[in-house]
């Protein structure tokens, strides 16, 4: 026992010994932590190396974090806390969804209070919502809520500040803790750490925030948006500056940045740095710290240079002609730089670590941004010289794409975070990311169409797929005569003549019933008759009974014959995305008038197909019913002829692509526009005036004119050739 006591003895004191000889100084270390920790801070960077590294930055400016300290975790969490009290919340937890299933998806907005003014941009989001086919004035349809006070500047030192806001959104009815509510903000916190507080609890509500931080951002519950001025469009927007042109991708400038430095505070740090990668050849990087009321209380030695050198380089200028640009973050951690990069083309490379890109949800960032760290800056420049030219060119598509499909206007940003929250209460039958991620982009593709890319018009030619070889010929009748002319009867003949043809419908949108089947001509394919509204935008109303890809348009009095069918059908499956018909017209400006005008005269320029005798994709009649507006459609009911041209500035605007005409006879022109006598001149004139107020109230309400003109008009191999009938597929054509 004594032996064994012994050992234990001796095993204890040599552990000692080792603990003292191999851990003694860090117990030292410990002991001094906080005396050489300020030592260290005060000498670093400390290289081992430093005799070989080039110092690119004076220790002292990289350690000045600028007045005051930044917040430390434990003041974040507890700003963030103040906030997000409901910090816990996702879809399933704080949203009730039980409030969209009897009415789908609708949007209410409260009433503006008369005492409380609003800002311009966020008049404009109440009117994105307001104009969009969500919105319900009926608060007991609401599905989701949408605060009349203004909520997007939460800085109390602005003057939009709006003081009180807990007290008075406690009082409103429908409340409820924040449930199913949306809540919009731009700007939050304040001078000196511009924290997320945003002076209210927002309870439950989703919260749809630019500049968003991703320890604050509740994945699958809130939305990140993009911070945009009270200057950005309403509706429609500029184009981005890509054009097909463009190539090689490199342009003069590789990398370049033109902003405020700030000299103190919260974001300094990164932007002090950014001199240190400007070469003044192809990376040009431009402060100055000219701006605020005491900037030169606190210049520092770099200022007055800087302030020079900034003054020689337009910012335009310098967008137009870079391939990338560095997007630092500013005070906040999102900026107005992002959106000018994106129109631009210029790739941006964004530095602001911990920022919620927008719409990361749906929108794959990887593909069109550099997504950088703060603290590699020195590292930026030679990342980016390694991409190559055919990435970089891809990467300024995509960036065109995003700009114009999510973020070119108020609209776009508003109505893509509802259809975000919208794929959210039905992930079953939710939009992919690749949906999100092509063209023509997640707001043109209706997940209630179907979720399968095969089924939509624009990914055919992606997934080595073909639209279905059969159509449904889709027949509108208007005549107030009781039996069937002649000319529908020769028509319907000569279709269901086609060997592509699935079957025949006839909207009958007269007042008195259809003849009985025994009145109608034997086909060789499905007659089926569909009794209609008499409204003019029941043509493009999304028919159950259609089952084909294609639906072949006509009217009544249409006059085409079977090689002419066969025909506009073939062409029409090499470009499904389009409109593919034959009497055509063309748009114009008229400076003169300052309005929009339309012309049916046989020239080379045409960019409407009358859906009078056209083919098209039957998603079409989903999008014309289901994404437009209830106003537009009921514009296309109250003005003759006008639900053709919606639908062509649709197909236009979805693809931004003309339609396509094929070869025809000489009557199918349209001779409406012309005056002539009698009572058929005045109808045929007031046809006409109706057409060009239609045209007009469309460009209104798109923001900009969507049709494309075009000089091409395909036609059969040999067509009109001097040659034998016999080796002419289509010799009817030309009869």
């Amino acid at each position: 026992m004594q032996t064994r006591k012994k050992y234990i003895f001796l095993t204890f004191l040599a552990s000692w010994l080792l603990l003292f000889f191999f851990g003694g100084d860090q117990l030292r270390r410990f002991a001094f932590f906080s005396g050489r920790k300020a030592e260290a801070r005060r000498n670093w960077p400390r290289w081992t190396d430093r005799s070989l590294l080039k110092n690119f930055a004076d220790p002292e400016e990289l350690q000045r974090d600028g007045i005051p300290s930044p917040l430390s975790p434990q003041e974040r969490r507890a700003a963030w806390l103040s906030v997000y009290k409901s910090s816990r919340c996702r879809m399933e937890s704080c949203f009730d969804f039980s409030r969209c299933e009897r009415n789908g998806f609708k949007v209410f907005t409260y009433p503006r209070q008369r005492d409380q003014p609003i800002s311009e941009s966020y008049s404009k989001i109440l009117a994105s919502i307001e104009r969009s086919r969500y919105y319900t004035p009926k608060a007991e349809e609401a599905c989701l809520f949408i605060l009349g006070i203004d909520t997007l500047d939460r800085d109390h030192l602005s003057a939009q500040y709006v003081r009180d806001v807990d007290e008075k959104i406690r009082g409103f009815p429908l409340w409820n803790g924040g449930r199913n509510h949306l809540i919009f903000n731009l700007y939050s916190g304040t001078w000196p750490n511009y924290t997320g507080d945003l002076g209210f609890d927002i309870g439950q509500a989703i919260l749809a925030k630019a500049s968003f931080d991703t320890e604050s951002f509740r994945p699958g519950f809130d939305v990140s948006i993009p911070l945009f001025s009270k200057d950005h469009p309403q509706r429609g927007g500029e184009r981005g500056w890509l054009s097909q042109d463009s190539v090689p991708p490199r342009k003069k400038y590789l990398l370049v940045f033109k902003g405020k430095r700030y000299l103190t505070g919260i974001g300094s740090g990164t932007r002090n740095a950014l001199h240190h990668i400007h070469n003044g050849k192809d990376i040009i990087s431009l402060t100055t710290c000219k701006h605020g009321k005491d900037w030169e209380k606190h210049k520092d030695t770099r200022c007055d240079r800087d302030n020079v050198d900034y003054e020689k380089f337009d910012y335009q200028e310098l967008l137009h002609n870079s391939t990338f640009c560095i997007v630092p973050r500013g005070r906040r951690l999102g900026s107005f730089r992002f959106l000018e990069a994106l129109q631009a083309a210029c790739i941006p490379v964004l530095l602001s670590d911990g920022w919620e890109l927008p719409f990361a949800e749906a929108i794959d960032w990887s593909k069109a941004a550099v997504v950088g760290s703060e603290r590699l800056l020195l590292q930026i420049p030679s990342a980016v010289r390694c991409i190559h030219p055919e990435r970089v060119l891809a990467f300024q598509q995509q960036t065109q794409f995003l700009w114009d499909a999510y973020f070119s206007s108020v609209d776009k940003i508003v109505h893509t975070t509802l259809e975000i929250i919208k794929d959210r209460l039905s992930p079953h039958r939710s939009r992919s990311r690749f949906l999100w991620n092509t063209l023509p982009g997640g707001l043109l593709v209706l997940p209630d169409f179907s979720t399968h890319p095969g089924d939509f018009p624009f990914y055919y030619l992606q997934h080595g797929s073909s639209p279905s070889e059969k159509f449904t010929a889709f027949i509108r009748v208007v005549s107030q005569v009781g039996s069937l002319s002649q000319p529908i009867l020769r028509l319907i003949q000569a279709v269901s003549g086609s060997q592509y043809c699935a079957q025949i419908l006839v909207l009958w949108s007269c007042e008195k019933p259809p003849p009985p089947s025994g009145k109608w001509p034997q086909t060789t394919v499905p007659l089926t008759i569909i009794q209609g509204r008499r409204k003019l935008s029941d043509r493009f109303f999304p028919y159950t009974a259609i089952q084909t890809d294609a639906v072949l348009s006509l009217d009544e009095h249409t006059s085409l014959s079977t090689s002419e069918v066969d025909f506009a059908f073939m062409v029409w499956r090499s470009f499904p995305e389009r409109i593919v018909g034959f009497p055509a017209l063309s748009h114009f400006w008229d400076p003169e008038q300052g309005r929009w005008g339309y012309t049916s005269k046989w020239t080379n320029e045409l960019s409407i197909v009358l859906t009078a005798a056209a083919f098209y994709h039957r998603y079409y009649h989903s999008l014309f019913t289901e994404y437009l507006p209830a106003g537009l459609r009921e514009l296309v009911d109250r003005l003759a002829a006008c639900e053709d041209i919606l639908m062509n500035v649709l197909v236009a605007a979805v693809t931004k692509l003309p339609p396509i005409k094929v070869a025809q006879r000489k009557q199918h022109k349209d001779t409406v526009p012309q005056q002539v006598k009698g009572t058929a001149g005045a109808a045929g004139g007031r046809r006409f005036s109706q057409r060009q107020d239609c045209l007009n109230q469309l460009g209104d309400w798109f923001g900009y004119m969507p049709l494309v003109s075009s000089q091409l008009r395909l036609d059969p191999v040999l067509f009109k050739d001097q040659v034998s009938v016999l080796r002419k597929k289509y010799p009817r054509l030309e009869r």
